[in-house]
């Protein structure tokens, strides 16, 4: 009880502050990795470490020293196993610098445009992959295609992804409601859950949803249907109306969806 005693009395504003801050660094880190395959390495690194605690109880001498020089390297380890998430994390803390692009909000012309071309796609059956850049930049994407900078159309949207068009195969970069390059190469998703029948364009769209905050829209060359993709996972979006209301749940903020709704009443 003593020691519980002394230790409040020492305790300061600049101890609460240095708890804060690890708090919120280990909340952003977990968030980051819930439903990834982080989880399951930060798992495997847990049991490795009760591994070697156990070694050193038993005083098992060949165990104890091949973990001891695994964790020699432990940090690199990390590095190179949580690479994803830490750029994520970077991005979250670096989103609110002075040194991100401004964004400003043209979504209203931005849905229709999308919506017209997406759906006019769906009824030919025609593939399409359009990327949304939010908070997170995609300039490294972005410069792997064709460069455009041109005003977002449908009939533009609608013609790129033409099985004629050099450009169809890739992806659309749309940000601040202008496409920015089409036919990009996009990452594709390192989940190895993922259903054997998913094809290359939608495990692209996972793929870059994983390590950005990016919206993308989807349509199946196969089957017509559209789907949105945001944070590793798809909504499927069975009509015009659920595109809409997917769009902009996820493109207004909170204030801007209930001054839309406003306008619309």
């Amino acid at each position: 009880m003593d020691i519980l005693f002394s230790l409040f009395e020492n305790f300061t504003l600049t101890d609460s502050l240095d708890i804060i801050i690890v708090a919120i660094i280990l909340y952003q880190f977990f968030t980051i990795i819930q439903g990834t395959r982080a989880v399951q390495v930060l798992v495997g690194t847990a049991a490795i470490a009760t591994l070697y605690w156990f070694s050193l109880s038993m005083e098992l001498y060949s165990l104890n020293w091949l973990l001891q020089h695994f964790f020699d390297y432990f940090f690199v380890i990390v590095i190179i196993l949580f690479q994803e998430q830490i750029r994520s994390a970077l991005a979250i803390f670096g989103n609110a610098g002075v040194f991100t692009r401004k964004k400003n909000q043209y979504y209203d012309t931005q849905i229709e445009e999308m919506i017209s071309a997406c759906m006019a796609l769906r009824r030919e059956k025609t593939g399409a992959l359009i990327v949304i850049e939010r908070n997170h930049g995609l300039l490294n994407y972005s410069a792997t295609g064709t460069r455009m900078d041109s005003k977002i159309h449908s009939d533009l949207l609608y013609t790129i992804f033409q099985p004629s068009s050099p450009l169809h195969d890739g992806a659309v970069i749309i940000y601040q409601n202008r496409i920015q390059s089409a036919g990009c190469f996009l990452p594709l998703s390192k989940n190895i859950d993922l259903d054997r029948h998913i094809g290359t364009r939608h495990r692209a769209a996972l793929g870059i949803s994983e390590v950005s905050d990016a919206l993308v829209l989807v349509v199946s060359e196969e089957s017509g249907k559209i789907s949105l993709c945001i944070n590793g996972r798809f909504i499927h979006c069975e009509d015009e109306s659920t595109l809409r209301a997917q769009l902009r749940m996820h493109l207004y903020s909170a204030k801007e969806r209930e001054a839309f709704s406003l306008s619309q009443a």
